[in-house]
């Protein structure tokens, strides 16, 4: 008895020493994943965002990136999140000229507003403004006093936000003027008041040329001045407006891929990963090239009767036009994780006469946030088979994130310097040569342990009555 409590000691103590050895749970090394890319970075920080680039993404062992990594030069990994790529507003200023007539009153006349002729064309613009006729219909005194100016808006669509004014240079100081609208010119609404500025002294100037207008909309403006009671000769008004515009999420595509062709005739695209493809793209190489072409998929390469699923039906062609060519090579994919494609060539059309086809895969880029610390250089990581997913949600590594985020800076994999592939020669950090001993000393203690197991049990085999 005393023998075997000895025996169960000394595995006891291999075993506490081989668990103090033992990475943590979860713990990745770098050495483990198939491609390392140095990274560069761009910003403050401390959180930088990068675009996985497609070819880098095809080198992952996983759909859903679930063995990606970024590590400092110490091997330690750094906290992640990885978003996808989404549609976004952009808004931007647009400038259109306007459309611009004075108006006159008599020097005597103190009405709030000139009196005038209007000529006004079928789709409402404004062709011509002028003095009203005098009694009986005799033409207006001469010398009159321009009041203000009226603004055609009706050829500006969209939102009125922003008038930008200019005028004389001889004319300085303060002015102020209020502004009407209407759209029939017979109605006017008050619409507030408004004051541009030119100052200047001691070479130096200053200029305030800028009507907030908001989002009223008319179809004319009247601006009538208040001081000085003569309005000034404006050389030029621009309507300024924000345009919102959405923009597609953007799109990373692959490397030249190689297409085969079987002995059925199609054309078969394996890709290393599967991947939720959204766009392909046939190189045309040949000119007056006329093929309708059908695309099927499916996610399963080792079961060679899977079924194929259809993902979209199109026609390539490459076509003379107008001293030209007109070219349609692209057609869209449904957005399902595909590991292979076949491409299907109506015969009909001519085919398009090769063994093989040159096609580019793409699809919604992934975004992958990282939060920097340790030393540089950072190291993106990917193509573990035995990783599990290590991502936190991107709210809870950036709190407040938004994608207009000042304070994420930006990564980018070092284009002077290709990924290190496993099995290639790559300068190994301090933490990963540790870690390799660490090892050969785990592995040392555990075979050690079984050892002593296997001789604790022929001992007690060989004294059965003890």
């Amino acid at each position: 008895m005393t023998m075997a409590l000895r025996w169960g000691r000394g595995c006891g103590v291999l075993l506490a020493a081989a668990l103090m050895l033992a990475p943590p749970a979860g713990a990745v090394e770098a050495g483990a994943f198939a491609v390392q890319v140095p990274l560069t970075l761009e910003g403050a920080g401390p959180w930088y965002r990068l675009t996985l680039p497609l070819d880098l993404q095809m080198h992952a062992r996983h759909t859903d990136l679930r063995d990606l990594r970024v590590f400092d030069a110490a091997g330690v990994a750094m906290p992640y999140a990885v978003v996808r790529a989404a549609a976004r507003a952009v808004q931007a200023e647009k400038r259109t000229p306007v459309r611009i007539f004075p108006l006159h009153s008599a020097v005597q006349d103190a009405a709030p507003g000139p009196a005038i002729r209007l000529h006004i064309g079928a789709d409402g613009t404004l062709l011509e403004v002028g003095p009203e006729a005098g009694p009986g219909g005799a033409e207006p005194p001469p010398g009159g006093m321009r009041r203000g100016w009226l603004l055609d808006l009706s050829a500006v669509q969209g939102g009125r936000d922003t008038l930008m004014l200019d005028w004389q240079s001889t004319d300085e100081g303060f002015q102020r003027f209020h502004i009407e609208g209407s759209n029939d010119l017979k109605s006017w609404s008050p619409l507030g008041g408004g004051q541009i500025a030119r100052l200047s002294f001691n070479g130096e100037h200053i200029d305030q040329r800028e009507v907030e207008l908001g989002a009223r909309r008319h179809r004319y403006l009247r601006l009538l001045w208040e001081a000085p009671r003569e309005a000034p000769l404006l050389t030029g008004v621009q309507l300024c407006t924000m345009q919102t515009t959405l923009q597609d999420a953007p799109l990373v595509w692959s490397a030249p891929l190689t297409a085969q062709r079987d002995r059925n005739g199609d054309y078969l695209l394996t890709l290393p990963v599967a991947l939720p493809l959204q766009r392909l793209r046939v190189e045309l190489p040949q000119a007056n090239t006329l093929a309708p072409l059908e695309v099927a998929g499916r996610h399963a390469i080792d079961e060679p009767r899977a079924p194929w699923a259809m993902q979209a039906r199109t026609i390539l062609y490459r076509l003379p036009l107008d001293e030209g060519e007109t070219v349609q090579d692209e057609l869209e994919l449904p957005g399902r994780a595909l590991r292979q494609l076949r491409l299907r060539i109506d015969a009909r059309g001519g085919g398009l006469g090769a063994d093989s086809l040159t096609v580019h895969a793409g699809l919604t880029a992934n975004e992958v946030i990282f939060l920097a610390r340790g030393r540089a250089p950072y190291l993106l990581a990917l193509g573990d088979e035995h990783s599990l997913a290590a991502d936190l949600p991107v709210t809870t590594l950036v709190p407040g994130y938004s994608r207009q985020s000042d304070h994420v800076g930006s990564a980018y994999p070092l284009a002077a310097q290709p990924p290190v592939v496993a099995g290639t020669s790559m300068p190994k950090s301090p933490a990963s040569a540790a870690a390799g001993w660490k090892r050969l000393l785990l592995w040392a203690l555990l075979l050690g342990g079984v050892g002593l197991l296997v001789m604790m049990t022929l001992h007690l085999v060989r004294k059965p009555g003890q």
